[in-house]
């Protein structure tokens, strides 16, 4: 149970990411079963691609945090981190593509899970919420989402200052 624990207490958007990658990167390798010449060469591209697809989420989220933290300077942090992230991934590309052994197709596809993911990640969301017995809190309602009588007993205990507040 401590790893339930653990899991719990990561980053949950983090968590469903990787774990829609991980779904991306099986879908993938099952089709590659059947198209790839090079199967161990395949398998490799396209894990290595994914790993550097979970590495660029990562370190997105730790750019985001801090840009939320550096007030004027965040536009000049996230910039920076996606250059970081541009350059890593094109580097590795034409690494692969130098080499001649790894693909730069499928790894470029394995990288392509992050974007994969962002459409799959309310769906991993609502599986980890099952797995995990959870449950999203609903938002309260405003006055005027109520309906009738129940808007109406609202706005009657509204304070004078709550009520220019809402105007």
């Amino acid at each position: 149970m401590k790893i339930v624990e653990a899991i719990k207490r990561a980053d949950r958007i983090l968590l469903e990411m990787h774990l829609g990658m991980v779904c991306f990167g099986v879908v993938c390798q099952l089709a590659g079963a059947f198209f790839a010449r090079q199967q161990g060469w395949y398998a490799a591209s396209l894990w290595l691609g994914i790993a550097f697809a979970v590495a660029a989420s990562i370190h997105m989220a730790r750019t985001l945090d801090r840009a939320l933290q550096a007030g004027e300077a965040a536009a000049k942090l996230i910039r920076r981190g996606y250059l970081i992230r541009y350059a890593a991934i094109v580097l590795a590309l034409a690494l692969a593509a130098l080499t001649g052994r790894l693909n730069p197709l499928v790894m470029f596809l394995g990288y392509l899970s992050l974007k994969v993911t962002a459409y799959l990640q309310p769906l991993t969301h609502r599986v980890l919420n099952r797995l995990f017995h959870e449950t999203d809190p609903v938002p309260a309602q405003e006055a005027e989402d109520l309906p009738g009588e129940q808007a109406a007993a609202d706005a009657d205990s509204l304070t004078k200052h709550e009520k220019e507040v809402r105007v």
